[in-house]
């Protein structure tokens, strides 16, 4: 399967939570997330499909100055980004509450009508893409390969589907393995790279050794 497959299956999971009554009845209450409104929380997952389009955007003229910049690697995307290990009211979490607010005062049924439209033209879309071409995501500064932005994507789909499903008392949808592994590589990756790969291999492989924290942000 490739990674196409995976980041469409992450994002109908996504969607069709996003359509559950029990998210709609809960839009005001508080979410699971600090300070995050059910309904801004939505907005946050539902704008992950929204970047996708965006960043197919910068992928389409090869004459652009977004074509000929240099992808960087997966694992440096996180190490550049400010938000992991920024506290609730730093500058960067307080523009991605606000912006998910921003998507959500639309209202629970045009937000979930325009996720399943984006969706949908996703799936014809993405199939005329190799996944090598490069996708320059300007409020960052850098490219990145399309799959490996695809893959972040999934990344967040998958974390925030959980935050979702949780707030609205709903189960968490379950991945396939097309949009699981590759979430589960990058987030072991992004451990070892935090914790080290000895105390990665203890936490999967020897309780009595294993650190008290694995978090891979």
């Amino acid at each position: 399967m490739s990674i196409v497959d995976g980041y469409l299956s992450a994002a109908e999971r996504a969607v069709a939570l996003l359509e559950s009554p029990e998210v709609a009845a809960a839009w005001e209450r508080p979410s699971a997330l600090p300070e995050m409104s059910v309904g801004a929380l939505s907005g946050h997952l539902a704008h992950q499909l929204f970047s996708v389009d965006a960043a197919l955007r910068t992928c389409g003229d090869p004459g652009s100055r977004q074509s000929r910049e240099t992808p960087i690697p997966l694992l440096d995307h996180y190490t550049r980004a400010t938000w992991i290990g920024a506290p609730p009211d730093a500058e960067v979490n307080v523009g991605i509450r606000a912006k998910g607010e921003e998507i959500a005062a639309q209202g629970a049924p045009r937000l979930t009508e325009l996720a399943r439209t984006t969706l949908a033209g996703q799936r014809t879309t993405l199939a005329g893409y190799s996944g090598e071409e490069v996708a320059f995501l300007p409020e960052r500064g850098w490219a990145l390969r399309l799959d490996d932005f695809l893959v972040t994507r999934m990344l967040e789909l998958a974390v925030h589907q959980d935050d979702l499903a949780v707030s609205a008392g709903l189960p968490t949808p379950e991945l396939p393995a097309s949009a699981f592994d590759p979430v589960v590589a990058l987030l072991t990756r992004l451990a070892a790279r935090r914790h080290g790969r000895t105390a990665l291999l203890r936490a999967l492989s020897r309780a009595e050794r294993a650190p008290a924290a694995i978090n891979a942000m």
